[in-house]
């Protein structure tokens, strides 16, 4: 048994009625307060479609998609050292390039090997001009320093057996 606003007790249909009334004033209420205007500011969107504007769920092209999971998952330093190996010859010139060739790059050392000594000599006068060009191009940071090697020494061990000494020197006369 319910209480109307007159004080009466209400049952059956006046009872629906006066609930119908007040679910009527509760949502006249909350009608007053939903801004009208552009979409999303509180009053829900009823098409399926974006509409004549740009939006993000309209097709993007695929380098934007690729940056955008890149730099959502951390990703942007290691594809920047990528980009050292992927433009080497573009970055330090053509003569260069043929003769030295990048080998690994941690924590903004740049590790590359010269095909002879002489190349691995110009290498290192060049650092600093590689190192402002990397930056230029692929970003700051990415290269702090050049470390040179030179050519591999061929080596004189083969097979399974070795015994320590100096090498093949040890049987000429």
């Amino acid at each position: 048994m319910t209480v109307g606003s007159d004080g009466a007790s209400l049952r059956g249909p006046d009872l629906a009625r006066a609930a119908l009334q007040a679910a009527r004033e509760q949502s006249r209420t909350k009608r007053g307060k939903v801004k009208r205007g552009r979409p999303g500011a509180g009053q829900r969107r009823r098409r399926g479609w974006s509409g004549p504007g740009a939006d993000e769920r309209d097709p993007q092209p695929l380098g934007r998609l690729a940056s955008r999971i890149a730099t959502e998952r951390g990703w942007v330093d290691h594809l920047s050292g990528g980009r050292v190996f992927g433009e080497w010859a573009s970055l330090v010139g053509g003569d260069v390039a043929e003769h030295t060739k990048p080998v690994g790059l941690k924590d903004g050392e740049l590790t590359v090997q010269a095909e002879s000594t002489a190349w691995a000599t110009q290498l290192r006068l060049l650092q600093r001009q590689i190192i402002k060009r990397i930056g230029d191009v692929v970003g700051k940071d990415v290269v702090r320093r050049i470390k040179v090697q030179g050519p591999a020494a061929p080596s004189w061990r083969h097979g399974p057996r070795h015994i320590p000494g100096r090498g093949p020197r040890d049987t000429y006369g």
